[in-house]
């Protein structure tokens, strides 16, 4: 009863209440934001045929703590983003139900920051990354269009960090909170001699909810910008993360999460299981104009040194295939993208052909350890794994992007092309070499009417292809690379209306069906070695409604809800049987975020934000329990001050107002049991920040 009274209180108050509101100056509320995400080029999300939003820069910061891309990600409908409260496994972030059964980092889903992909050819990324602090925007795409991006894009999801301008200044900033966090923040930005910098750096530390879960990141950030001539643009960016000896509390099983939430593992405290991340990447972005004609180049690279201990016990380990229990990498990454934004005047209308190529690889030195010598567990043993592990990807593109009278047509073709290797250099085990090389034509279209300047209507489809990762090829069945195991491959559909109301609302409502093939699942894990196998189809059904009101001049709106029916559309055979009409784990069938904000003056903003999750399945087979749905509260105060060249701010933040106690992720598929990640209870947060211009 109360999720129900949740969901229809909020619902209603967000929908209809701006019916009773007095319309405002149509300049208060961004309602058709400038994106560049799915077209290419600069147009108003508005006359967009597809389902793409944007995070501004005072959405990501006000009342926010700048910690995890989930502050700001929640509210956009479509995306299911959690915080593992694990800083040793990333966010958990699904779209559309892409993703959703990622044990760890993200999958399936294109992360972008500056043009650098924070995803690997094969589609696993890190969305730790993404640097808060100095986020102007996110961009965030779902659905057929999202296929142009190449494979593994089951959604596109783009952070643009902010230029340096304006006076030079600098800030620090502080904050404390629950579970022993904190976070220190020193900046500068600006510009000098038409040269725009923002410099950052960060140091963020808890001891964490559960038991063995306290963590330390450092994030460090350099952006130089400058005009070369009157017809380009430069700029260079620096990005950098560092985690030492980050605890892993792991998953723990139904009756542990019901006994005591804040627990860890038993074997997280016995094999020390924690995660050390050293990640450091930079690239340059150009455009220049030509004539009419825009040219975009960029070039990327960086290292990223991953050290795991995991928890495997030291039986399955002595089977002389078994990769050990100490995970021991060092990736080198790089890639480069060519873009050419041709106008053609020739045609009536505006006309414009997108042209390019991208190219990324990423060359992983893999070793694996024993977690334990002699009878000390959690340490580096013997060598048990070596290998380089090769991803590259080389994708030419096309897109064109019409407007003509009341229509607007989007089209794109991409020729994907993904090739996997292994090289096997611990050979007493036998070897595991293999490779496998993947390539599809993944086209889109769109059309979008608009019936009146302030409603249009949409419709899109594209085929996507979703190939294995490493990881998932690493093992077959019967031991090496897993040759048999296929790319899914999807067709997509989409219809919508977009529609501003008042000139203070806008509401976009989106309907979506997503038919794929041989959806990759787990065949066995057991060991700490999972297995992986094509199922036969999926079928995923679904409805997004978006609403963002400025209801008075000092009232405002948002609403994300999101229901989506994500089920197998046949049976698979196995040892983890799943029988057609089963739900895919990890994708709740309900999501909603809505936040009422009330700003009666410039420097406070006060905010009560609600968000409600139906159940979550956490295997295939459907047979463990669910993790159980659950509506938190959170409240927000910010505080600015003006004095002289001085700037203050104050934030106050209280999480899980009612102390609700629920699970906030889950880890699909465990071999054992341990499925449930417990989300905090009531937390309460406090900083201050002091800037200075010169």
């Amino acid at each position: 009863m109360p999720r129900r009274i949740f969901l229809v209180g909020v619902t209603g108050m967000l929908c209809h209440t701006p019916l009773l509101a007095q319309p405002v100056a149509a300049d208060t509320v961004t309602l058709d934001p400038v994106v560049v995400t799915g077209s290419r080029a600069q147009i108003a999300s508005f006359n967009l045929p597809m389902s793409v939003d944007v995070v501004t820069a005072e959405q990501i910061s006000t009342g926010q703590l700048g910690i995890n891309a989930s502050e700001a990600l929640v509210r956009v409908p479509g995306l299911v983003v959690q915080n593992r409260q694990n800083y040793a496994q990333d966010l958990q972030i699904s779209s559309r139900g892409f993703g959703a059964r990622s044990a760890f980092g993200v999958r399936g889903i294109k992360l972008i920051a500056d043009g650098i992909p924070a995803s690997t050819p094969d589609g696993q990324g890190q969305a730790a990354s993404f640097n808060l602090d100095v986020a102007e925007r996110f961009e965030v795409l779902r659905g057929p269009m999202a296929t142009v991006y190449g494979s593994n894009a089951g959604g596109v999801i783009q952070m643009f960090s902010r230029d340096g301008v304006g006076r030079p200044r600098v800030t620090a900033g502080v904050l404390a909170g629950s579970f022993g966090s904190r976070k220190y923040r020193l900046g500068a930005e600006g510009e000098a001699n038409g040269v725009g910098f923002v410099l950052d750096a960060s140091r963020f530390d808890t001891d964490g909810y559960r038991t063995h879960s306290a963590a330390r990141r450092d994030q460090t950030f350099a952006k130089i910008t400058t005009a070369p001539d009157d017809d380009s643009t430069l700029s260079v960016v620096y990005n950098g993360l560092r985690q030492k000896g980050t605890q892993d509390p792991l998953g723990i099983t139904w009756e542990n999460y019901r006994d005591n939430p804040r627990q860890s593992a038993s074997q997280a405290e016995d094999f020390n299981t924690r995660k050390s991340i050293n990640n450091q990447q930079a690239g340059i972005n150009y455009e220049r104009r030509l004539g009419v004609a825009t040219l975009q180049a960029n070039v990327y690279a960086g290292q990223r040194d991953v050290r795991q201990y995991l928890s495997i016990p030291i039986a399955p380990q002595r089977n002389p295939t078994h990769a050990g229990g100490v995970v021991d990498f060092s990736r080198k990454f790089y890639g480069a993208g060519l873009r050419l934004i041709q106008p053609v005047q020739a045609l009536p209308g505006d006309f414009e052909v997108i042209t390019g190529l991208d190219y990324d690889q990423s060359r992983d030195n893999r070793y694996g350890y024993e977690n334990f010598v002699g009878s000390t567990l959690g340490v580096k043993g013997r060598e048990r794994r070596n290998e380089v592990n090769t991803a590259t990807s080389l994708d030419p593109y096309v897109q064109a992007n019409w407007a003509l009278g009341p229509w607007t047509w989007q089209a794109g073709l991409r020729y994907n092309t993904v090739r996997i290797k292994v090289d096997d250099r611990y050979l007493s085990n036998g070897d595991d070499s293999g490779s496998q090389r993947y390539s599809r034509l993944t086209p889109a279209v769109g059309a979008m009417y608009a019936f009146t300047p302030d409603l249009h209507g949409y419709v899109s489809a594209g085929s996507g292809f979703e190939t294995p990762t490493l990881g998932e090829s690493a093992y077959s069945a019967t031991g090496g690379f897993n040759n048999s195991i296929k790319p899914s491959r999807s067709q997509q559909i989409e219809t919508g209306l977009k529609a501003r109301v008042w000139d203070n609302t806008r509401v976009n409502l989106a309907l979506f069906q997503i038919r794929t093939k041989d959806e990759i699942v787990v065949a066995s894990n057991t060991g700490g070695r999972s297995v992986f196998q094509n199922a036969a189809k999926t079928l995923r059904r679904g409805v997004e409604l978006g609403v963002e009101s400025e209801l008075t001049r000092t009232l405002t709106a948002t609403l994300a809800v999101t229901h989506l029916r994500a089920e197998y559309d046949s049976s698979v055979s196995g040892s983890n049987g799943i029988s057609r009409g089963n739900r895919l784990p990890g994708v709740p069938a309900t999501t909603l975020y809505g936040e009422l904000a009330y700003e009666p003056a410039t420097w406070v903003n006060t905010a009560v934000e609600g968000v409600y999750r139906s159940k979550v399945q956490v295997q295939d087979s459907n047979e463990a329990r669910p993790a159980p749905g659950y509506a938190v509260f959170n409240l927000r105060a910010r505080f600015k001050q003006d004095v002289g060249d001085w700037q203050f701010e104050q934030l106050v933040r209280l999480e899980n107002v009612f102390d609700k106690k629920y699970v906030g992720s889950v880890i699909v598929g465990d071999g054992n049991g341990r499925f449930y990640e417990p989300a905090p209870g009531r937390a309460w947060y406090a900083g201050v920040n002091a800037q200075y211009a010169f």
